[in-house]
C-alpha cells in the first residue's frame, strides 16, 4: 500500500542532496537513514530475467575493475535484487554499481556472471 506524507522544502531538499543520482527515489534515500533494508521491486528487469532463467536467485555476479584492480561480487536476490559483500541490497545492477564507485555507474555493462556474460548481454 502506498501512502502520502507531505514534506517542506528543505527536508526535500535534504533529502536530494543524500540521493545516489540515477538510482535513488525519496523512498530509497528515507529507507536508508532509518535503517530499514532496500526493498526490489518485483517487476525489475533482473526479475525477468529470473523468471526467464538466464539468472538464478543465489548466482554470483562479479565486476572486474582492471584499472583499479578491484573485484566485486553481488548476489542475485528473490524480486530481482543483488547483494553485494556488505550486506547492502539494491534494486537495480546501476545501485549496486554506483554503491561500490562512489558515483554514477551502468551495473548493467560492469556486472557480469562467473563466465565473463555481461548482464547487458543477457537482456
Amino acid at each position: 500500500m502506498s501512502r502520502t506524507i507531505r514534506v517542506d522544502d528543505d527536508v526535500f531538499a535534504a533529502l536530494q542532496k543524500r540521493a545516489e543520482p540515477f538510482t535513488d527515489t525519496p523512498n530509497s534515500v528515507l529507507r536508508r537513514l532509518l535503517g530499514l533494508v532496500e526493498q526490489p521491486a518485483q517487476d525489475s528487469p533482473m526479475a525477468d530475467l529470473i523468471t526467464d532463467g538466464r539468472l538464478s536467485v543465489g548466482q554470483r555476479l562479479v565486476w572486474h575493475r582492471r584499472n583499479l584492480r578491484q573485484r566485486h561480487h553481488a548476489v542475485v536476490m528473490d524480486g530481482g535484487g543483488l547483494k553485494l559483500d556488505d550486506g547492502s541490497i539494491h534494486a537495480t545492477p546501476s545501485s549496486a554499481a554506483t554503491a561500490l564507485a562512489g558515483n554514477p555507474q551502468n551495473g548493467w555493462k560492469a556486472f557480469a556472471t562467473e563466465d565473463g556474460t555481461l548482464l547487458q548481454d543477457l537482456r
